[in-house]
């Protein structure tokens, strides 16, 4: 697979009706995570949603974390995901440089590697390394 840009969009706690809503204007396969399904807290709301369009329109959302508040001043991401770790984690590195890390590039809960950076221009950056299949 490719690597592949996706926005990433930030709710605050509507995750769930905002996506379902984006798959009537889209169509496409919808697929949502919680973070009580994700081991991750009690939490009904969203860690994960992934809509893709049939033609080949493809963006991501969530909740806030247990914990955090939603700030809408960052509602919008980037997201990098694929299986090509070199190259994912190439961008990484150079992401990285003068950047604030959120969250370093390491084995996630769900098996693939994955990190939050803000990067020196104030972008906020995830990057999703898909993890070797069981």
């Amino acid at each position: 697979m490719q690597s592949k840009l996706n926005p990433y969009i930030s709710f605050e706690n509507n995750t769930r009706q905002a996506m379902e809503f984006y798959k009537d204007v889209f169509g496409g396969k919808l697929t949502m995570t919680t973070f009580r399904e994700f081991h991750a807290g009690e939490s009904d709301l969203i860690m994960h949603s992934v809509l893709e369009a049939d033609n080949g329109i493809t963006f991501m959302a969530s909740d806030p974390p247990p914990g955090m508040e939603h700030d809408p001043g960052t509602s919008i991401r980037m997201s990098l995901s694929g299986d090509n770790e070199e190259e994912l984690r190439g961008y990484w590195q150079k992401l990285s440089g003068g950047a604030a890390i959120e969250l370093p590039l390491e084995t996630a809960p769900w098996g693939d590697a994955f990190g939050m950076l803000t990067d020196k221009f104030g972008i906020q950056w995830m990057v999703n390394i898909t993890g070797p299949k069981s």
